[in-house]
């Protein structure tokens, strides 16, 4: 399996980019997060990759960092979910809104995805659960309804990303309702 090519990049044509390693040029498919982050076109770039082989092809997918890969290999393994989906999945959300949305059970947040129907972000959802890493330590070792507290955000309207940020630094000694209360204070700041 080819896990990592460093070379000079040659090509950018989201979501396709072209690394030439020792005069070879490899195509690589990456997803939007990892495409916005890449340098300029002629300038060394190093990709840890990810190596599907079908029947009439060998398809490489890069990712600049070792979440994000993670996180694809995790979606791959869930059943009706390929390169494509996957790809499709990181590119509409970060690693970190993607374990918020299956922490908080939350199946609207990635039916956003283009590609992504009812169906299959409640299967991300259920299989997806404890596979990938918390993006919530916060929620889940300072504040004892962390959980229930982001539930409650996420049902008012608030985004994953918003409602992680606001019950990040909960003191761990609050009852239910002075936490959401607290979380909703910290989302009404500028």
């Amino acid at each position: 399996m080819i896990g990592r090519i460093s070379g000079t990049l040659v090509e950018k044509s989201p979501p396709q980019v072209v690394v030439l390693a020792h005069g070879v040029g490899y195509e690589i498919d990456v997803p939007m997060s990892t495409f916005y982050n890449l340098p300029r076109t002629g300038d060394p770039v190093e990709l840890l990759t990810h190596l599907v082989v079908r029947e009439d092809a060998h398809l490489l997918y890069g990712f600049l960092t070792a979440p994000e890969r993670t996180a694809f290999r995790q979606l791959l393994k869930v059943s009706g979910v390929g390169p494509k989906v996957a790809l499709a999945v990181l590119s509409g959300l970060s690693v970190d809104d993607l374990a918020v949305a299956v922490a908080a059970q939350d199946a609207a947040s990635l039916t956003r995805v283009p590609g992504i129907g009812k169906k299959t972000a409640e299967r991300l959802v259920l299989e997806l659960r404890d596979k990938l890493p918390s993006a919530l330590p916060a929620a889940k070792a300072s504040a004892p309804h962390g959980p229930d507290v982001l539930n409650a955000l996420l049902s008012l309207g608030y985004n994953a990303r918003e409602a992680a940020g606001a019950i990040r630094d909960l003191p761990p000694d609050l009852v239910l309702t002075d936490a959401i209360r607290q979380a909703l204070k910290v989302l009404a700041k500028p």
